[in-house]
């Protein structure tokens, strides 16, 4: 049997398409992932945080769409990102949310060009692991990320929760028809050659079909079920119609929130899949944004209903959206989970967190934040609920992160140390 790299392309005039690992493939390190997916405006927290520590916490309301994958969470108490407080600068709580997040930084107030935060965790692991995958590093989100004017009294540019650079933010990409160019699309054609062109599969065919001679029963079915993957997404996106007039979505984007959501997500199953990249992160929706949920039974603005002032009708709008948030993160661990890798599965070797720079969205708290993390099989403990003290550093766990991913770092923005996600402190 032929052995390929794991970096083997399937390329042609207008594809370049990663492959999924397969046992023909040269022995080498697994490769390890990094997936940060951020949840805007908070969560109601008495239906996040579990009653109990340890090994033998109930997940509570919001984490339920979870319970497949208890034993492979490990939830997070007591971190904070204290760099989102204004600290002197007034109003701009979700701007500095965003911003803060992965940097460690507060950012410079102003609605003007001399913008400056600090760069994000994710950028650090994405310079690193260059020069091991096609794309350095990917930024999604499922609501449209404005990048000029101001926002909650900051410049927009500070909705983006990565930075290249003090001065670079990433702003992140909502349209699935983009973010699959990029991953599979030959970068040297012209918008005009993308939009006429055959399926990646079609182009690829011949290619595909003499790789396939030199493989083994095992590897041609992995393949076959990865091509599968590749035309249903490719399908999905085709299929994609013009918003309605009125709606949030422009032309090319789903209309429903969930399957735009998971069909973003599973673009991201396959850009871990093919080694495309490493490093993800996936904004649900933008801080403080317009994002409405039908389909979650609340019609009106997520941000509007996050300021409940303890209202119950109103507490229970911010219940559903939270609860419909996890569901959506639920559906892409199951995806990482049914990806088989040699003995392992892609949910194992992916350090995936899901959080977010605001607790109690009612009061702009940003002392106890929502974490969790899941995978990384054999470099965390999961299947527990661990409480830090008061205000550790949510960089500290930035920090960890690293570490799983082999990225050596001793200190990230206001970081203080890095977690220990095996013991319980």
């Amino acid at each position: 049997m032929k052995t390929i790299s794991r970096r083997h392309l399937l390329r042609a005039t207008g594809a370049a398409i990663g492959l999924p690992f397969l046992e023909a493939m040269a022995p080498a390190e697994t490769p390890s992932r990094m997936m940060i997916v951020y949840a805007p405006s908070g969560k109601y927290m008495p239906n996040w945080t579990p009653a109990t520590t340890g090994v033998q916490f109930e997940l509570p309301r919001t984490l339920k769409p979870l319970t497949r994958h208890r034993d492979q969470i490990l939830v997070l108490s007591g971190l904070a990102d204290n760099n989102g407080n204004g600290l002197g600068d007034g109003n701009g709580d979700h701007a500095r949310a965003a911003s803060s997040y992965l940097t460690g930084v507060h950012p410079r107030k102003t609605e003007g060009a001399d913008i400056h935060c600090g760069i994000s965790m994710d950028q650090i692991a994405a310079n690193h692991l260059a020069s091991v995958s096609r794309v350095p590093s990917l930024e999604i989100t499922c609501e449209d990320s404005r990048q000029l004017g101001s926002c909650d009294s900051y410049s927009c540019v500070y909705q983006s929760i990565s930075w290249k650079s003090a001065t670079q933010p990433m702003p992140p990409e909502m349209d699935p028809r983009v973010v699959f160019e990029r991953l599979f699309g030959d970068t040297q054609l012209t918008p005009a050659q993308r939009q006429t062109r055959r399926s990646v599969l079609d182009l690829t065919l011949n290619e595909t079909q003499r790789l396939s001679k030199d493989l083994g029963a095992e590897d041609r079915r992995k393949l076959d079920e990865y091509a599968t993957s590749i035309r249903e997404v490719e399908q999905r996106i085709e299929r994609a119609q013009p918003a309605p007039a009125g709606a949030q979505a422009p032309a090319g984007i789903p209309p429903s929130y969930r399957e735009h959501c998971r069909l973003l997500f599973d673009l991201s199953l396959l850009a871990f899949a093919s080694n495309s990249t490493r490093v993800i992160t996936f904004m649900l929706a933008r801080e403080g944004g317009l994002q409405t949920y039908p389909e979650a039974g609340v019609p009106e603005a997520h941000h509007s209903c996050t300021h409940h002032r303890g209202d119950p009708e109103t507490i229970e709008k911010v219940a559903k959206i939270n609860e419909f948030h996890v569901e959506q993160f639920a559906y892409f661990l199951d995806k990482l989970k049914a990806t088989r890798e040699g003995d392992r599965t892609l949910l194992d070797n992916t350090v995936a967190l899901y959080g977010a720079a605001i607790g109690d969205p009612n009061v702009h708290d940003h002392n106890n934040i929502p974490t969790l993390i899941a995978g990384a099989k054999s470099k965390i403990r999961p299947g527990r609920h661990v409480k830090y003290a008061k205000n550790t550093p949510v960089s500290n766990l930035h920090l960890a992160m690293l570490d799983m991913a082999g990225v050596p770092l001793d200190h990230l923005g206001d970081s203080t140390g890095k977690l220990n996600l095996i013991s319980d402190l």
